[in-house]
């Protein structure tokens, strides 16, 4: 099968709801095959997501209560793309606000589709290195724990079902690979 027959055609788009962050829409489609289906769909800004790599090997993680599931999850520093704003800019952002740190030195790694049958969302993984503490600047309402683990300790975590979140797992295999040296490190 070809590419042309994978593909489909919005016919009509509508909004369904109008969030501060999410937008939801219903579109009819138009298949290869001539038939119509009804598309429903999140429009979701972007984020990013961030390995920072301290001094002694370890990476800064974050403990946070995430209301949709209603407990606490570890994860990697993240964080929403503002309208207009660069990843890169916002991964800076992000990372001082929460974890209170700094980075010398910044990599774009790769970019992951965390949700793709129902979501736009993209999310940018970047690495940090090179840290220094400046102090966090938090935003109204943000309370979070920040911890250190090991590349193997978030690994085992991920094993044993204590890190479930997909944006942290899908960075710390490439945090894992490049530790490894099975991976070089992107200019």
């Amino acid at each position: 099968m070809d590419d042309f027959q994978l593909i489909e055609h919005t016919v009509s788009s509508e909004p369904v709801y109008d969030g501060t962050l999410l937008k939801v829409r219903r579109d009819q489609v138009r298949l290869f095959d001539g038939h119509q289906t009804v598309r429903e769909w999140i429009a979701h800004p972007g984020a990013v997501v961030i390995i920072a790599a301290l001094e002694n090997g370890n990476l800064l993680f974050e403990r946070q209560f995430r209301y949709p599931l209603r407990r606490i999850f570890t994860e990697l520093p993240a964080g929403k793309i503002d309208v207009g704003e660069h990843p890169l800019d916002t991964a800076k952002r992000e990372l001082r606000e929460e974890t209170g740190h700094t980075a010398k030195t910044w990599r774009h790694l790769a970019t992951m589709h965390p949700c793709i049958g129902y979501s736009d969302e993209r999310i940018e993984i970047f690495w940090a290195h090179g840290l220094i503490y400046v102090g966090h600047q938090r935003d109204q309402g943000e309370h979070l724990d920040v911890i250190e683990l090991s590349v193997a300790d978030a690994l085992l975590a991920v094993q044993d079902g204590e890190i479930t979140d997909g944006k942290t797992i899908s960075a710390l295999m490439w945090a894992d690979k490049i530790h490894s040296g099975a991976w070089p490190m992107p200019e």
